[in-house]
């Protein structure tokens, strides 16, 4: 069974927002490997940390909601824990989708 989740990815783009679509169009591929339907995807620009920790003190946030079985966001976890482009990377269950009502 599929759920529905939000994936909150904070990408570490050296120099200028030139490879941010290379990056997120990437990205996209890998969900889309591991099975996941991806219902929208939010560019929210990119955004310094109130806390710096590391030598990054900026990232390009991106916002992916997306359909895909456990199994897979476990697989993407792991995934992007080791891309050198994603610095950090949250994820929240979301309710399933409500069917629209005839009228």
């Amino acid at each position: 069974m599929k759920n529905r989740y939000e994936a909150l990815l904070i990408l570490n783009i050296k120099g200028g927002d030139e490879g941010v679509k290379e990056a997120i169009e990437r990205l996209e591929g890998e969900f889309a490997k591991e099975g996941a339907a991806i219902e929208a995807i939010q560019k929210m620009d990119r955004r310094h940390f109130t806390y710096v920790k590391g030598k990054l003190d900026a990232g390009f946030y991106v916002n992916f909601i997306f359909e895909a079985a456990p199994e897979a966001l476990a697989k993407l976890r792991t995934k992007f824990k080791l891309d050198g482009e994603v610095y950090r990377q949250d994820y929240k269950k979301l309710a399933p989708k409500k069917a629209a009502v005839a009228a």
